[in-house]
């Protein structure tokens, strides 16, 4: 509560949030322009719901592809684009890593570099929207009016969308710089959240105005308060894994007079989950390739049947012996691994054991009972393997759990039902990350009006 009040006293923060308030207020107005010279017909999130590849989209662009509105690619090109740009920054392609290491400068440049590539990789996201909503079951929901030939059509609709995930970018920019938090992260906050009041009075419908006069009305609102309790359990589950961490005790050679309480203040904290929801959002990424590579490469519907192999809600059907046939959910299993093993990569990116012991020799720092060196590489390495298995395992459970509740037809047909997934975690991240800015700010106050009064 004196949080509540002090960021409502501080004048600075109050216009921040104001300002970003009127930024996310014009993203979601754009979301309701279809683009131009493009008709939807019937249903469109329901169709997004049962495509992997298109909710990603769907998701990250803040529930803008549902209405094939000009944000529609959203931030998922830029997104793609910088994980590629900070993959490559890691001494796989010399002349990133060495842009990386020339500060501000150099920064910039990566920047542009993640820019121009945003640009190819979003042309090329949206030419694969175009083509799998125009195949198969998707041509009923989507279809050109613009009067001319098809493929002038087809690069008219593709610069809209560039253009557009250009602006969305930009309105981003604007947050970062302008208002409190990422702006890329509270663009697709703003959109993950707009979605949560119809979840709601879908449950609500279904359990408690569902059970009206049929006699069970006690048990459907029991179902519907079971119902609200898993998902802020849910939500309660991540936040407590994004603020986990594993503290090891650092000292520093030369710091005669250390006292007990300055020793303990010194650590080194490995997050638990220190990778964030990238790995979720690559092993997306991933699934996403063949479907865009299918719809460049074939019109063919059949080839859908394929493709279930890395749909993440579907039973893949195999051939057994002679008339004879089994279910595997593989689209699940290869979810799952793809969300483990980018969690290990990505976290000895963020944190290098071997580029951390060389700067604790530089620094003079040391973990006691440890050599520096070798031996402190390979010990913040075991750690950081340890604390990591959990939060991949925690990361799985949850981005996978929509796809487990799917395949065990809990909600039946209604998968706009299912909890968890990468919504939950984008949430609770962008939240926990806007209250630290905030406190940021407000402590920032503090010292500005200490400094003012002269330290009385």
């Amino acid at each position: 509560m004196k949080k509540f009040v002090a960021v409502l006293k501080n004048k600075e923060i109050m216009s921040r949030i104001a300002f970003t308030i009127v930024i996310l207020f014009v993203f979601r107005l754009g979301c309701q322009i279809t683009v131009p010279g493009v008709t939807v017909e019937g249903d469109l999130s329901a169709a997004l719901e049962a495509n992997n590849a298109l909710s990603l989209m769907n998701l990250l662009g803040g529930g803008t592809l549902q209405t094939f509105s000009i944000f529609a690619l959203g931030v998922s090109p830029y997104i793609t684009a910088e994980i590629i740009i900070n993959l490559l920054s890691t001494d796989v392609l010399p002349a990133l890593t060495d842009l990386k290491r020339q500060g501000q400068y150099g920064r910039k440049k990566i920047e542009m570099a993640t820019r121009y590539l945003t640009l190819l990789i979003g042309a090329v996201e949206a030419y694969g929207i175009i083509q799998m909503m125009n195949n198969g079951e998707y041509d009923l929901y989507i279809s050109f009016n613009t009067g001319s030939a098809e493929w002038l059509s087809y690069i008219y609709v593709v610069v809209i969308m560039l253009a557009g995930s250009l602006l969305t970018m930009w309105l981003g920019d604007q947050i970062s710089q302008k208002g409190v938090g990422n702006g890329i992260s509270m663009i697709i906050f703003a959109g993950i959240v707009s979605s949560l009041p119809r979840q709601i009075v879908n449950s609500f419908s279904l359990w408690v105005v569902g059970s009206a006069g049929t006699g069970n009305e006690l048990t459907g609102v029991l179902e519907f308060i079971a119902y609200i309790v898993a998902f802020l359990v849910i939500i309660a589950f991540v936040t407590f894994i994004e603020l986990s961490k594993r503290k090891i005790p650092v000292q520093h050679s030369g710091k005669g007079g250390q006292t007990q309480s300055m020793a303990k203040a010194s650590y080194l904290p490995i997050k638990i989950n220190s990778a964030g929801v990238i790995p979720v959002i690559f092993a997306n990424s991933v699934m996403m390739i063949p479907s865009i590579i299918t719809a460049f490469v074939s019109s063919e519907a059949s080839t859908g049947y394929w493709l279930n192999i890395f749909d993440t809600s579907v039973m893949f059907r195999m051939n057994g012996v002679g008339d004879t046939y089994w279910y595997m959910p593989w689209g699940l299993i290869i979810y799952i691994v793809l969300i483990i093993a980018f969690a290990f990569f990505y976290a000895n990116i963020q944190i290098n054991p071997q580029q951390l012991a060389e700067n604790f020799q530089k620094n003079g720092s040391y973990i006691p009972g440890v050599r520096p060196g070798n031996e402190t590489e390979r010990y913040v390495r075991k750690v950081l393997n340890r604390v990591t298995f959990i939060g991949a395992m925690a990361l799985m459970l949850v981005a996978a759990l929509p796809s487990i509740l799917t395949l065990s037809g809990l909600f039946g047909e209604n998968t706009s039902l299912v909890l968890g997934g990468t919504g939950v975690i984008i949430i609770v991240g962008v939240c926990l990350e806007l209250s630290n800015q905030i406190d940021g700010l407000l402590a920032g106050k503090s010292y500005d009006e200490v400094v003012a009064t002269g330290g009385r």
